[in-house]
């Protein structure tokens, strides 16, 4: 059967993406299979083919949707407009929704690129899916560039610790004088120059100072004395001469890092503001890095219908369950997108630290009883409701009303 035969006013090209084939098929929206289900060769020349194989199906005067399931990164190449022909409509589909689809149809348990295809036709035709925009490609650099901070700020607490036990062995007692030594400028001073405690004893307090004003760097008179006293006072180790091999060597790397995460900040600042993100950033707490993370974690805005779905979709709702008479409920499911949760927990936090209306919020759930853990997720709760209306309004916080209305 041909599309010619049908009265089917749209036809949807269901695609399923592996590492180096797709998998296609062609459906009309009375559900008859017109081609496929056909596999071919994730190249230009490959897709040229089967687009063309899949024109001479179609008439004028059909719509025609791609329905294509996100597998990761391999599906991007699909994703882009230039590669279909005009007019065709392109729809980014969330695999876990596929995945639910196959249930429905009573295949949970069977996975295989026609079955697949079938719930992809399925979810297109029900109107799922979001279309993708040239906004989408712009929250899509934004969500790359949020990940690349994500990424490299992991790395550089783990290499922080890293360095921390190289210090002390290196430099036993640097951490008592000065406790978060990594994170404050003198304490990266001692580190590149002084692991040796030898060396900075014998230099003492007044060239200490000095020997930072060369630099730039200020440092109090109280700071150098304890600094050197902890340095006199070190135990010579073992392990010494290699541990201040591995902190230069850890140091560069640092350094490396930090440059890498202060690039990444300035090209989120850049794109933040063509996103509809931007208005985040009047919310006290909510700097570009916050706002950033939570546009990158939930996309095209429009694909929500409430913020009750975003907050579901973060896996902090409540579990519940109801059978018979019997329920059993109450638990965190953890069930959903890490990067969305972590988002509007940190959200939550930027809120706790810094609007005093969410402060007194979260003062009386401490007042009640509520345990740290509970009071993060209500403050996540929260800055959800409160990001997802600024988002759709694009208006600006208004405290007021969030005191009466939250």
């Amino acid at each position: 059967m041909s599309v010619h035969d049908c009265a089917a006013s749209t036809v949807v090209v269901a695609v399923d993406v592996g590492k180096n084939t797709v998998a296609c098929s062609v459906t009309d929206e009375n559900r008859h299979r017109l081609f496929g289900p056909v596999d071919f060769a994730m190249t230009r020349s490959g897709l040229a083919v089967t687009v063309e194989r899949i024109g001479e199906l179609i008439p004028a005067g059909v719509g025609v949707k791609v329905g294509i399931e996100a597998a990761g990164h391999y599906h991007q190449p699909l994703m882009a407009q230039a590669s279909w022909p005009m007019g065709w409509e392109l729809v980014e589909l969330n695999p876990a929704h596929v995945t639910e689809q196959r249930r429905v149809q009573g295949r949970r348990r069977v996975k295989t690129d026609a079955i697949d295809l079938e719930a992809i036709t399925e979810l297109v035709l029900a109107g799922h899916g979001t279309p993708v925009t040239q906004r989408a490609v712009v929250i899509g650099e934004l969500a790359a560039w949020a990940a690349h901070r994500s990424r490299r700020v992991e790395v550089r607490t783990a290499l922080k610790n890293q360095l921390l036990g190289q210090l002390d062995r290196a430099f036993p007692g640097l951490t008592l004088a000065l406790p978060d030594v990594l994170a404050a400028k003198v304490g990266r001073l001692v580190a590149e120059h002084f692991t040796d405690p030898s060396r900075l004893a014998s230099l003492g307090e007044a060239r200490l100072i000095c020997f930072a004003a060369g630099r730039g760097l200020i440092v109090q008179r109280r700071v150098a004395a304890r600094l050197v006293a902890a340095a006199r006072d070190a135990l010579p180790t073992r392990d010494a001469a290699v541990a201040r091999e591995m902190v230069a060597t850890d140091l560069q790397m640092l350094r490396v890092l930090d440059q890498q995460i202060a690039h990444a900040e300035e090209e989120l600042g850049v794109l933040l503001p063509h996103t509809p993100f931007a208005v985040l950033t009047t919310v006290p707490g909510w700097a570009t890095v916050r706002a950033s993370a939570y546009g990158a974690a939930v996309g095209d805005p429009t694909r929500w219908p409430g913020p009750r779905q975003i907050y579901r979709a973060a896996g902090l709702s409540p579990m519940q369950y109801e059978s018979a008479g019997k329920r059993r409920d109450g638990a965190i499911s953890r069930e959903g997108s890490v990067t969305l949760r972590r988002a509007l927990i940190d959200l939550g936090v930027g809120l706790w630290l810094n609007d005093p209306p969410a402060k007194a919020y979260a003062a009386g759930l401490r007042a009640r009883g509520k345990k740290g853990g509970v009071i993060a997720c209500a403050l996540a709760h929260r800055a959800n409701r409160i990001a997802y209306a600024l988002v759709r309004d694009q208006r600006a916080y208004d405290a007021a009303r969030w005191v009466q209305e939250v």
